[in-house]
């Protein structure tokens, strides 16, 4: 039982571990508008996918475990693109359903966990939802008593802690848009795990500091978010020094990927690095399913181009959606976003 729970448990918490040169697509037609931009159709797409509208599921030896995380992102995702904004609305009903929350977030007592608490509040924001009552529990509040004296932001748990640069980025991102702003202490402390390379890594205090893409990613728009421009700057320099000739980014193991790109490609944008995240929109277009591939699959974003892969495809569209619009995290609102999961409509 107790690897059963710890297994979830690792789960849960990766599966929380996210209009100028606007790539338009004119064959892409839907009969509510006159061409979808690659945004709009990858987050049509993307609804689809969802089980029963509401939720993703990941599956391990032939059982369905809810996936929090990556639900979370598809909300982001429609927000980002502007459609589906039912199904954005049905997904965080799903993800704040108690009993999906908490085996999510924790309890709030002997389990808390702080990645997982600073994205659904997040998301409850960019919904334009109030995150100090969420099915009576107050997210920000359990949030700040994760923060220990150094300004990590920490989790409680019998499990061990999991926190990490993505948890640290979140909680900024989520506590900016509070009154009180983000804790510099937290910002602070985020900035000093940077690498003597300006990039940042995913995990703090290892023997070699290795910077990471999608960390450093999320790390610079909180910065940012946190008035750091000078710590934000350093990892926006770095990202932009590993681009690859295609446009593209690769993660840890290597891999050229649309999650890796998609991310980089938000975090440019949001810093201002318009030529670098022109090149990274190009290199996720290029990895869009149209109106060559199989009817189920257009719109979506492969991972990698190796072949669309089902299983995959949810977590890269939904993180090439940040890319493609470039929209950021601090700014991303789902106000004004269309109902409804617009399809490419093909010859």
């Amino acid at each position: 039982m107790v690897v059963r729970r710890s297994r979830h448990r690792l789960l849960a918490l990766l599966c929380g571990v996210l209009a100028a040169l606007t790539l338009t697509t004119p064959a892409v037609a839907a009969p509510e508008r006159a061409a979808l931009t690659r945004p709009e159709a990858a987050g049509g797409w993307l609804a689809r996918q969802l089980v029963d509208g509401e939720r993703f599921e990941a599956v391990f030896d032939g059982v369905a475990y809810p996936d929090q995380g990556l639900t979370l992102d598809a909300v982001f995702a429609f927000a980002a693109a502007g459609v589906a904004d039912d199904h954005g609305a049905d997904a965080l009903a799903w993800v704040t359903r108690p009993d999906i929350r908490d085996g999510y977030l924790g309890d709030g007592v002997s389990e808390a966990y702080a990645g997982a608490t600073a994205k659904l509040a997040l998301a409850v924001q960019v919904r334009g939802g109030d995150p100090a009552d969420v099915g009576g529990v107050d997210l920000l509040a359990r949030l700040r008593s994760l923060q220990t004296p150094a300004g990590r932001f920490s989790d409680r748990s019998a499990y061990g802690d999991y926190s990490n640069a993505f948890s640290q980025s979140f909680a900024l991102l989520a506590l900016d848009r509070t009154a009180a702003g983000a804790p510099p202490a937290a910002a602070a402390w985020l900035a000093r795990t940077r690498c003597p390379d300006g990039g940042y890594p995913l995990l703090p205090a290892q023997p070699v500091c290795t910077s990471e893409v999608d960390a450093t990613a999320l790390v610079t728009q909180a910065l940012r978010a946190a008035d750091r421009p000078a710590d934000a700057a350093a990892g926006l320099r770095w990202l932009v020094s590993v681009q690859r000739a295609d446009g593209g980014f690769t993660n840890a193991a290597g891999t050229p990927n649309a999650n890796s790109t998609g991310l980089a490609a938000q975090a440019l944008r949001d810093g201002h690095r318009l030529p670098a995240w022109a090149r990274a929109r190009a290199f996720l277009a290029g990895l869009q399913v149209g109106c060559a591939g199989a009817p189920a699959d257009r719109g979506a974003v492969d991972f990698d181009g190796g072949g669309f892969d089902p299983a995959t495809a949810p977590r890269a569209t939904a993180q090439a959606v940040l890319g493609l619009t470039g929209i950021g995290y601090a700014r991303l609102s789902a106000a004004g976003a269309d109902p409804g999961a617009p399809a490419l409509a093909c010859p």
